[in-house]
């Protein structure tokens, strides 16, 4: 399988926080994008190349970034042999393609002939997830369905189902309906579903279905990933492969508490996500 990275967001959150901050204790952080942010011992992308790298199956890396960012993206990489950057031509927030479409691109550079997992840039897991676990799972289900795809989810707490796409999933664990952002009065479910997709090849080319569907629609109908998946949930097998929780860098604070996860209470760094 090939692995596509998502890493074309600008920050603008995280960067207002850094700039905003009377302590200074953060201004070595402006102007670097959020997946090359130091965590822990290494940056953020660096995490997940070394699990990666040590995945059986696996064997290519696709990072898409943007313009702004592509040099020192490119510069990263030069670290990981098996990673390829993807530039998507935009310098500016307001010129952002959307995931979605920055998944397109990747996947037209890469390839139709291949499974293809997708990971959020800005995103960590904590230690009980296993990339050899999931592979195995999204490979058993295969064998009954080739159609099948693979996502994770994590239970939130009430108050923070409007932040989140929530997974509504049947007793074996097959999705029946994603609602966005709803309130915790809405859904009776709480799974969260972080950006971290496993889709079959066959899913692939419904990317283009989806992207002529909603060209003449605003932005954020195909900005999130979560919008591909919502739409996908009817016309392919999605299920979920459940874990305890999940580093989202969005802001300041999460950026904070996720570093001093890494420097504080990871127990097992060498093997993180394997």
């Amino acid at each position: 399988m090939k692995a596509v990275i998502l890493a074309a967001g600008y920050g603008t959150r995280l960067q207002r926080d850094i700039q905003m901050d009377q302590t200074g204790e953060f201004q070595h952080l402006g102007g670097i994008a959020k997946p090359l942010l130091p965590i822990g011992r290494c940056a953020l992308l660096s995490h997940w190349l070394r699990a990666l790298s040590h995945t059986a199956g696996v064997h290519s890396v696709c990072v898409v970034t943007n313009d702004l960012y592509h040099e020192a993206f490119q510069k990263w990489a030069q670290e990981f042999p098996n990673v390829k950057t993807l530039n998507d031509g935009t310098r500016k927030n307001e010129e952002r393609l959307g995931a979605v479409a920055c998944l397109q691109l990747a996947v037209k550079h890469i390839g139709l002939d291949d499974d293809v997992m997708v990971i959020g840039g800005d995103t960590l897991f904590k230690e009980d997830f296993s990339l050899r676990a999931f592979t195995e799972r999204f490979a058993e289900l295969q064998r009954k369905d080739k159609e099948s795809n693979l996502l994770l989810s994590y239970q939130c707490k009430d108050e923070e189902t409007s932040k989140y796409g929530i997974l509504e999933v049947d007793p074996d664990l097959r999705v029946q309906r994603m609602r966005e952002k709803p309130l915790p009065t809405e859904t009776n479910s709480r799974s969260a579903c972080p950006c971290f997709y496993l889709f079959s090849k066959s899913t692939l080319p419904l990317l283009d279905t989806f992207l002529k569907e909603k060209e003449a629609g605003p932005i954020e109908e195909r900005d999130a990933p979560g919008t591909f998946l919502s739409w996908l949930i009817p016309r392919r097998p999605v299920h979920v492969y459940r874990i305890s929780g999940r580093f989202d860098v969005g802001n300041l604070p999460s950026y904070i508490e996720c570093d001093k996860y890494f420097k504080e209470q990871l127990k097992n760094p060498d093997i993180y996500l394997l």
